[in-house]
């Protein structure tokens, strides 16, 4: 069940301006719940009420396309602006589940990063797959994904997500195909085969995790030396729990969230004039002190503390390097892979 929370800006409905009242319902966005949404909704969805003198609902959801198909569906979607993760971007927009975006209304292309540019949507965070290991234990740690690979160096388990995607990207990039090359060889089976053969080498030292949680607990625990994660999850262990974990943003692998508009939203002006407001600088840098994420406005890292900005994927230093998830390549390749990926992994 998704959680609906009306939130107040001190105005009463009469007070609303008349152009509001008109659309029949509030502004309604989803996202993610969690410390995440409660970071948005002191940095985005409150001050957007109060500074626009509009009220609007957010809800929560967990994913999943075909969540966004039935709503469609059914004539009776109350779902205005929502944040998907990449692959619901592209299947939604094939399916004309979203509106085209408007860009000349949230500002223009130029005011976001390139990466933020999609014709259904606009980029809301940046995240990324990064190697980290635990200072404690290791005084010298890994440099890259060939360290990862090095098990006389360092031995020890590995963990990695369980899952041919971001798997075999690293695996190429280990055995030194550069980061912009790596989709053109992994298109051919030759590259496939090369993705496997450098995962042969490490095979016995392999650990698989399925959720987030699970690197920085096995870091903590001892029981990897060295592990795929999301910085988020590495950073939140750091900072709550007072580990002393490494990030190696060296080819770290980044993907985007989107604010997208439903199809036939009755309330598509305001949810521009929303998306407009937290693409704004002076507004998204709030966001990153609270939860380390990068976001997509020009102009905020130059406004971020500066203890913050070396933790984001978008600091200059760590995209530099960065290879940024291919959906379309998964899109189309996924069940093939994945299917390899489970012989492979059951051998």
């Amino acid at each position: 069940m998704h959680r609906r929370t009306i939130l107040k800006a001190g105005l009463a409905a009469a007070a609303l301006p008349a152009t509001a009242r008109a659309q029949g319902r509030d502004l309604t966005v989803v996202s993610w719940g969690g410390a995440y949404q409660d970071a948005q909704r002191e940095v985005f969805f409150r001050p957007f009420q109060q500074q626009t003198r509009n009220r609007m609902l957010e809800e929560t959801w967990d994913g999943g396309i075909g969540v966004l198909r039935s709503r469609i569906a059914s004539g009776a979607n109350t779902w205005d602006v929502v944040q998907v993760e990449s692959e619901e971007l592209l299947i939604g927009a094939d399916e004309g589940l979203f509106e085209p975006l408007d860009w000349a209304a949230i500002g223009g292309r130029d005011a976001y990063i390139p990466e933020a540019y999609s014709e259904h949507g606009v980029g809301a965070i940046l995240y990324s797959f990064i190697l980290a290991y635990d200072r404690t234990r290791l005084a010298q740690g890994p440099a890259g994904w060939a360290d990862f690979f090095d098990t006389r160096r360092f031995p020890g388990k590995r963990g990695l997500r369980k899952g041919p995607k971001t798997t075999l990207e690293i695996a190429l990039m280990a055995d030194g195909v550069p980061a912009a090359e790596v989709y053109r060889v992994l298109g051919t089976p030759a590259g496939v085969d090369r993705a496997f053969r450098k995962l042969d080498s490490v095979k016995a030292d392999l650990a698989w995790f399925e959720r987030g949680a699970q690197p920085p607990q096995w870091l903590a625990a001892g029981e990897v030396t060295m592990t795929v994660a999301y910085n988020g999850r590495i950073s939140a262990a750091n900072a709550s729990d007072g580990r002393n974990f490494a990030i190696v943003w060296q080819n770290n692998i980044f993907t985007l969230d989107t604010w997208v508009i439903m199809k036939g939203s009755p309330n598509k002006a305001r949810a521009l004039d929303f998306l407009r407001f937290v693409g704004r600088p002076e507004i998204q840098a709030a966001l990153p002190p609270r939860i380390p994420y990068g976001v997509t406005a020009k102009g905020v890292n130059e406004r971020l503390p500066p203890e913050v900005l070396p933790n984001l994927p978008t600091a200059p230093q760590n995209i530099e390097t960065a290879l940024q998830l291919n959906d379309r390549f998964w899109l189309d390749n996924l069940d093939r892979l994945t299917q390899r990926f489970n012989t492979w992994v059951s051998r």
